[in-house]
């Protein structure tokens, strides 16, 4: 398979900007599923970095997957909240902190119907890869 990670950071720095100008009305609604952008804080640069990402919502806040699109590599806004758990996410033209956790193993066995049926894709993340693809829960700080 060839490397399209470039085609791939593009995509997502155009959905990024557009989502910021729109206030969401653009790149919010992704194949039926709503986006927000997460913002994390680079746990070698220490810079914010911002990635849209899929949700549900969930009583306390927000749930996402670290699903890499299935790739066996977790993904780095994931190991930027295993380093810094404290975040910031936008919903729209809404802000809010937001403190990253893993969902536990009853949460995730809760939440992956749901997950799934509102993002098939994820079932076939699961099987293609030999890692454990976390789910978490971003609750509102």
């Amino acid at each position: 398979m060839p490397n399209i990670r470039w085609l791939l950071a593009l995509i997502t720095r155009a959905h990024r900007a557009l989502y910021r100008v729109s206030g969401g009305r653009i790149g919010g609604n992704l194949a039926g599923i709503r986006v927000l952008l997460l913002t994390t804080r680079g746990r070698k640069s220490g810079l914010a970095r911002v990635m849209p990402l899929l949700y549900l919502e969930a009583e306390k806040g927000f749930v996402v997957v670290a699903s890499n699109a299935g790739d066996d590599r977790d993904p780095e806004w994931w190991k930027n909240l295993l380093a810094c758990p404290e975040a910031a996410v936008q919903v729209g033209r809404e802000q809010s902190a937001v403190r990253a956790r893993r969902a536990t193993p009853a949460e995730e066995t809760a939440l992956w119907p749901r997950l799934v049926a509102a993002y098939a894709p994820y079932a076939r993340y699961r099987e293609r890869t030999r890692r454990e693809i976390p789910v978490v829960i971003l609750e509102r700080a």
